[in-house]
């Protein structure tokens, strides 16, 4: 490597010599609930934030998903409301295809004015968590699933959800799964997500037609970084939404936009590999496999303190009921959709689990820096799973999952587990900023207490 290819501008202007038709450039970082938030730079910036970084105020990162403040975080008054050098990740930056003006996208991470990790920012509690499993000789190999739904534009302006016309005319309204005939209405807009991500550089793979009209789930390719997989994610998002936008639709993950639908979730597939990179989960019997058997049985004893993490809001918690594709309890069992670990068939060398609990809704960073600690939680103290499930889960497992919102952050709140992996300031941030939002959500009159209760009470 030459000093000039080391130096941090370098990638930008490499970047920039690549796209000299760039006009701006997308940067940002993604808060507590998930939100971008940014900047617009012009290319003239790009190589300074790469040395100094962007100045952002750090109450950036104590805003709920409406973008209010939230002042029990201590980020606002207590801190003059100062700016923090938010600096490019080495890799992240990319075409922003769905654009009509030439753009281009960077993810920001937050620093401290020492230059240590801003603690409120997910992305460093993430880290945290794989740096740990890291000093132990594990190394994650890790694979996300997000599903979506198209929707109506004019429906979704109205705050409706309805599936959208393709482009063809036609209006999909019917419960179906794996619809080959849906996946050719809305090939317009399929076509131009493949070809925007293959221009961002992310592994977008098999297209599947969930079980509900207009949901889609693209598969994206596992990486051996896991920082690179949560990035993935949040590009892939941006993506989605960008280019349903361009193509006269919404793009949702919201975990559940329909009543009478499926929710939508994103499953994390997850296995540690050494130094060599060689699976540690591999082998033709799982259940003999000590550390898959451990990182199961650690995922199972947090689920429920971990549950504010994997849905969030109050609507995700609507995706959590019998025979929904959505856990109930703890559990797990060896290729089988009705529990929420789900360790893979296939062959022996690929073998790994999939954490089929979160919702869509759920921030990648947070989520999977949740599961990686519940792994690390059931490696550290030896723990063993529950008897594998066969057969039908729903009708096996005790439903002991938080089923509301306010209940899961009350688990939350008590864990020892989420301060001690996550980091304390981090997780007191996440709790507050969530607790904060479920008061002022509860706090809203909807149109619903007025139909049931305005006269009848």
């Amino acid at each position: 490597m030459t000093a000039e290819s080391s130096r941090p501008e370098a990638e930008a202007a490499a970047f920039l010599a690549a796209h000299p038709d760039i006009v701006q450039i997308e940067a940002f970082l993604t808060d507590a609930c998930g939100v971008q938030r940014g900047k617009i730079l012009r290319p003239s910036e790009l190589e300074g934030a790469y040395r100094n970084g962007r100045p952002l105020p750090c109450s950036i990162l104590s805003l709920d998903t409406n973008g209010a403040d939230v002042e029990g975080t201590g980020l606002l008054w207590e801190e003059g409301d100062s700016d923090r050098p938010c600096m490019p990740v080495p890799g992240t930056i990319t075409l922003s295809p769905w654009r009509k003006t030439p753009t281009a996208q960077v993810i920001l991470t937050s620093y401290e004015p020492d230059g240590s990790p801003s603690l409120a920012d997910p992305r460093h509690a993430l880290a945290r968590v794989v740096g740990a499993l890291n000093e132990k000789g594990y190394f994650p190999t890790v694979a996300v699933e997000l599903e979506f739904y198209l929707l109506d534009a004019s429906a979704a302006a109205e705050n409706r959800a309805q599936p959208p016309k393709a482009a063809n005319g036609f209006r999909p309204d019917q419960l179906q799964a794996y619809l080959m005939q849906e996946l050719s209405d809305f090939a317009p807009f399929l076509d131009d997500v493949y070809a925007g991500a293959e221009a961002m550089g992310l592994p977008a793979k098999t297209l599947i037609s969930e079980y509900s009209p207009a949901q889609l789930e693209i598969v994206l390719e596992h990486r051996t970084d896991p920082m690179r997989a949560a990035d993935d994610a949040i590009l892939y998002k941006r993506l989605v939404k960008g280019m349903a936008e361009k193509h006269g639709m919404v793009a949702s993950f919201m975990a559940k936009p329909h009543a009478d639908f499926s929710g939508s979730g994103m499953h994390l597939h997850v296995s540690l590999a050494d130094e060599t990179g060689t699976n540690l989960f591999a082998g033709e019997e799982p259940e003999k496999n000590a550390l898959l058997m451990a990182s199961i049985a650690g995922l199972e004893a947090t689920m429920a303190e971990a549950m504010a993490i994997f849905a969030p809001n109050a609507n995700s918690y609507r995706r959590f009921k019998p025979n929904s594709y959505a856990p109930v309890g703890p559990a797990w069992a060896v290729d089988n959709r009705t529990v929420p670990i789900r360790v893979t068939s296939g062959p022996p060398k690929t073998r790994h689990l999939e954490h089929r609990v979160c919702g869509a809704d759920a921030n990648p960073y947070v989520a999977l820096a949740a599961v990686l600690a519940g792994m690390l939680e059931g490696i550290d103290n030896g723990l063993t799973p529950s008897v594998p499930i066969t057969g039908n889960g729903y009708e096996q497992i005790a439903p002991s999952l938080p089923r509301h919102w306010p209940e899961a952050l009350r688990r939350a709140r008590a864990s020892t587990v989420l301060p001690a992996r996550l980091g304390e300031r981090f997780t007191d941030i996440f709790l507050t900023i969530r607790e904060t939002e479920c008061d002022r959500f509860f706090a809203e009159v909807s149109d619903r207490d007025y139909a049931w209760y305005l006269r009848l009470a």
